[in-house]
């Protein structure tokens, strides 16, 4: 099969399609042709490096986190997926690899397409859906009535929680430029501060959730425009020793997690507010929980632009520098 492979890691211009083997079908393993699979900051940080820590992938590597396509073929226990349906997955951490014609996918991270997508649509929703659910739902419980601050709504995280958080009843700001005000308040902002012209920390006060998926200087000031009991949640933060537990890390990368956050987490208790790090997991039952909110017309997908296979590297640039309007970059196979 055909697949986007890095060989080395920091190398940006060294992605490349290539020929490689089929994957092997496990027996609780479905095998899918992709159709479809979109690009995430999170390609870009593996591809880089910035896991190898705590994700050993073994080079070369297949790069892409989610994916839309097709069952060819499911293993002797598979009981939920049958050849020709139409699905869409992320799969889990230690079996991605998307951007190929093929992958085999645990039935357990997976979840039937939403029947009115496309599947460039569909490949745009696993990670960043799941994200804000564990996210909003999860950790930060968000109620109704509650203030939430979404940072980037017109990113593709953005864009799906803002939908999220709106379902959920929240009064909800985001930060975007100008541009995408009209955009984001159809999302379901009620507040847009832009972050070219305006701090958010002299604009918003007296919240109960923030989510940072910006980190770095965003995520200090957003602990100081939380009331008393609020909390962080920060896909872009430095990772806590929860995580690390998470991960089933040994005891001293635990304690190298956790001395990495402690300064955030130390701010953060000054504060009377807690800092948490998420990276999503792969959760084909919750997906298809997040099927029927899409089918509802609660969420909807936002695909800024579709490249050829071929052009894998060139979407991977394109999403890198910044030059999507709004949501997400997707991959097409054939």
């Amino acid at each position: 099969m055909k697949a986007f492979m890095i060989e080395r890691y920091g190398d940006r211009d060294g992605g490349r399609v290539t020929e490689t083997p089929d994957p092997q079908v496990g027996a609780d393993d479905v095998l899918v042709r992709v159709r479809a699979a979109s690009v995430n900051p999170l390609d870009l940080r593996i591809r880089d490096g910035g896991f190898k820590a705590i994700l050993p992938y073994r080079l070369p590597l297949v790069l892409g986190n989610d994916l839309a396509g097709v069952v060819v073929e499911v293993g002797s226990d598979v009981t939920r997926f049958a050849v020709g349906d139409e699905v869409y997955a992320r799969p889990d951490k230690d079996r991605i690899g998307t951007f190929a014609e093929l992958i085999a996918v645990h039935e357990n991270d997976l979840a039937p397409k939403p029947a009115g997508l496309t599947m460039a649509e569909a490949a745009s929703l696993p990670l960043v859906a799941l994200t804000s659910w564990q996210a909003l739902v999860e950790r930060a419980q968000v109620q109704p009535g509650q203030k939430v601050l979404i940072h980037g709504g017109s990113g593709g995280v953005g864009t799906v929680a803002l939908q999220l958080a709106r379902r959920l009843g929240a009064h909800v700001a985001t930060t975007a430029s100008a541009a995408k005000a009209d955009l984001v308040r159809e999302l379901g902002a009620d507040l847009v501060v832009d972050y070219r012209t305006q701090d958010f920390e002299e604009v918003l006060d007296g919240y109960d959730v923030v989510l940072d998926t910006l980190g770095g200087a965003t995520l200090q000031k957003s602990l100081r425009i939380l009331k008393p009991g609020g909390k962080v949640v920060s896909i872009a933060g430095p990772p806590d020793a929860d995580f690390a537990r998470e991960l089933g890390a040994n005891p001293v990368l635990r304690q190298a997690m956790n001395a990495l956050s402690w300064r955030t987490r130390r701010r953060a208790k000054r504060q009377g507010v807690t800092y948490s790090f998420l990276f999503m997991k792969a959760d084909g039952g919750r997906l298809g929980e997040l099927t029927r909110l899409v089918d509802a017309g609660d969420i909807r997908p936002v695909v800024d632009r579709v490249f050829p296979f071929e052009r894998t590297r060139e979407a991977m640039e394109y999403a890198e520098k910044g030059s999507a309007r709004a949501g997400k970059v997707v991959v097409a196979m054939g």
